[in-house]
């Protein structure tokens, strides 16, 4: 029953020469088998007559006779993996364009799922089967399948690379390294491999970054645009109403004008018709007076036209106006086109420093810090709120702790917030204040001294007067005291520092 159920092996049918399924198979006085081409072969190229399987020296050429059961049993083998191989190719994936072939397959070329290092091929499922069972085979190294495995071979010496020389960075064979690369560094081919693909990792990992940081700098290009969408925006809003301002001003101007060319001819129309009305009362009269001198001279009777000439005392007309000088001249429209203006021009010109420095101020507020006084910078001789947003000047020195920060001689104190680069604004209540002080300085400022350097320190201050604290004196002229001044600092403080002391400034 054992040997009813008994089950050869594949091993058993494959020749361990030619590394294939038995042809006319012979077996040697030692018992094993080999093709009888292959051991005949092996032993006409070599000087023993040596057994490939157990190294058993013959010392006479064994005769060698073909084992028929042996041979018949190959056959039956053959037959039945013929029918398991043709079985598989049915389930297995043929072979497409770009995938490497299995170099075994007859006909239809299945895709290769290893190639072989050491027998350089490729094999699909069946016949990589050896490769994974035969304990000879599984010495063999496999890779993923691969095309033109002969670039594996060292085109010199006809052997497999295995090497990797680190001094000439290529690949090469044993005997590579006791020739050209003898005193050359040479690891093996695997850890040449770990060291290049640690240096792809560590190359790659620099081009991520640079890929990232190139993203970032889209990014920040895009928010740009963003940022200068919104300023272009707003420019024209801002630019609108200032226009749509000067066009209001323009149209009142005008309305101005006419309705003052209008009053003025109303008035030279009032004029006229007083003058007609006072010429028709004296035409009236005199036609009156000639009605009556007419009715006079037709009248007969010589003592009633004598009487009547004497009252009427016809020697002289009726009293009337001397007109001689009198007249109603056009107005000339040219003063008042002028005046207006004028008039005109200067409403625009305020007009527009108002709205200029209304969009200004718009502008730079959206730069707007929150400032909060540091009480560890604080001279003694002040007092500051307990939310760090008012000070006031005293004239008892307080005991405090004389830490680096703080300023001993000058009346100063700094606030918490330091801005390296870029724009800030802020504003500062100074109404009602006789005596104070305004500025922003670089960190490095004296805070021992007596004076100030004015390459560390820009300051606004009021005694009696308004002066530019930085290098010589510059006096301010103000028509009124300020209310709040407006700090609005660019980049390089020392030259585009720019305070409003207007004591109506918005924001």
């Amino acid at each position: 029953m054992a040997a009813a159920n008994y089950l050869p092996s594949e091993d058993q049918f494959l020749c361990s020469i030619c590394l294939d399924v038995f042809t006319d198979p012979v077996t040697i006085p030692c018992g094993h088998n080999f093709c009888k081409n292959c051991i005949t072969e092996h032993w006409n190229t070599n000087d023993q007559y040596l057994c490939q399987m157990c190294n058993k020296v013959f010392n006479t050429k064994p005769e060698l006779h073909v084992n028929t059961l042996f041979s018949e049993m190959v056959a039956q083998f053959r037959q039945s993996a013929q029918q398991k191989a043709s079985s598989s190719s049915s389930e297995q994936q043929e072979s497409k364009p770009g995938e490497v072939p299995c170099d075994v397959c007859t006909g239809t070329k299945l895709k290769a799922l290893k190639s072989c290092l050491v027998c350089l091929a490729s094999y699909c499922e069946t016949h990589l089967e050896p490769h994974l069972t035969m304990s000879g085979l599984k010495r063999h190294q496999l890779i993923d399948p691969v095309e033109n495995l002969e670039d594996r071979m060292c085109t010199e010496h006809d052997k497999p690379l295995e090497l990797f020389c680190k001094t000439d960075q290529t690949c090469v064979c044993m005997i590579c390294t006791v020739s050209d690369h003898k005193m050359h560094d040479v690891v093996p081919l695997k850890e040449g491999y770990e060291g290049k693909k640690a240096e792809l990792g560590k190359t790659a990992a620099e081009i991520q970054q640079m890929i990232q940081k190139r993203r970032l700098k889209i990014q920040e290009i895009k928010h740009s645009v963003d940022l200068s969408e919104e300023d272009a925006d707003r420019e024209i809003a801002e630019g609108v109403q200032v226009f749509t301002s000067l066009k209001e001003s323009v149209e009142r101007g005008l309305n101005e004008l006419i309705n003052t060319i209008k009053e003025k001819q109303k008035t030279t129309e009032k004029q006229a018709e007083a003058f007609i009305k006072e010429l028709e009362q004296e035409i009236s009269e005199l036609m009156k007076r000639r009605t009556e001198l007419e009715q006079l001279s037709r009248s007969e009777d010589n003592l009633h036209l004598l009487q009547s000439v004497q009252s009427l005392n016809t020697n002289h007309p009726p009293p009337t106006k001397d007109w001689t000088e009198v007249s109603v001249r056009p107005t000339s429209r040219v003063g008042t086109v002028v005046k207006a203006v004028v008039q005109l021009e200067e409403t625009l010109n305020k007009e527009m420093k108002k709205l200029l420095a209304e969009s200004e101020l718009k502008r730079v507020q959206q730069y707007a810090v929150d400032v909060t006084l540091d009480p560890d910078t604080a001279s003694p001789f002040l007092i500051l709120s307990d939310d760090g947003k008012q000070v006031n000047n005293s004239d008892v020195m307080k005991n405090l702790p004389d830490n680096p920060e703080r300023f001993s001689r000058c009346i100063f104190v700094l606030g918490k917030q330091s801005f390296s680069s870029g724009r800030f604004y802020f504003e500062v209540q100074v109404k009602g204040k006789t005596q104070w002080f305004l500025g922003v300085a670089r960190e490095s400022i004296d805070r021992k001294g007596h004076t100030l350097n004015p390459q560390n320190v820009w300051t606004l201050y009021l005694t009696n007067e308004y002066h530019d604290a930085a290098g010589p004196h510059v006096r301010f002229s103000l028509k009124s005291p300020p209310q709040k001044l407006d700090a609005f600092n660019v980049k390089e403080w020392q030259e585009e520092m720019v305070v409003s002391t207007s004591s109506d400034c918005g924001g």
